[in-house]
């Protein structure tokens, strides 16, 4: 028989939360900041993943959500307070994954000559959403990177991921024949 999960535990009423490894600290600590953030991208891509998308890219956003999973707990993690060494959370190949991925679609793309708004379809301008907040968690990352370690693999994976969102927004209007809306500088 499994062992029911409790959803509350009560523990974080009076404003902390647990760190892996034990560590209580406020729920507005920048660790919590960097780990949240990633966990509200995880969520972004999980609406963008419920879009009618090619099935590639439907394995690709189901990869990139489990990455981002090993990301939060890494994030979460005291390793000064636990023996435990989290597993790296980013290699190479991860990397790599979401560079070819990027080529493989811009391959299909026009050549960008300005700047384009995000919009277009529904799930385009989901991707430019999670672009954001992509950009978001990197800065909080990076912001962390000054007062623990953080493995630089990380930081290049989620700054590579926002790269691939934007090129995934302007693949899905591609595929779903929307035009894409070009920034055009006001004119004083």
């Amino acid at each position: 028989m499994d062992k029911k999960f409790n959803i509350y535990t009560k523990t974080g009423d009076d404003g902390t939360t647990g760190l892996l490894g034990g560590t209580r600290v406020k729920k507005y600590e920048l660790r919590l900041e960097a780990y949240g953030t990633v966990d509200e991208l995880n969520s972004w891509i999980g609406v963008l993943s419920a879009g009618n998308l090619e099935p590639r890219v439907c394995e690709v956003l189901f990869a990139i959500q489990n990455k981002l999973f090993v990301i939060g707990s890494h994030l979460a993690t005291d390793e000064s307070k636990t023996g435990v060494k989290t597993p790296l959370p980013c290699s190479e190949e991860s990397i790599d994954m979401l560079e070819k991925e990027i080529d493989r679609m811009q391959e299909m793309l026009p050549a960008l000559t300005n700047f384009v708004l995000p919009g277009g379809s529904l799930y385009s301008g989901y991707a430019h959403v999670a672009r954001t907040v992509c950009r978001r968690a990197e800065r909080k990352i990076v912001e962390l990177s000054e007062n623990v370690h953080i493995h630089e693999n990380i930081v290049v994976f989620i700054n590579r991921l926002s790269d691939y969102l934007f090129v995934l927004s302007r693949f899905i209007n591609l595929k779903e024949g929307k035009k894409e809306t070009l920034w055009i500088p006001e004119k004083k």
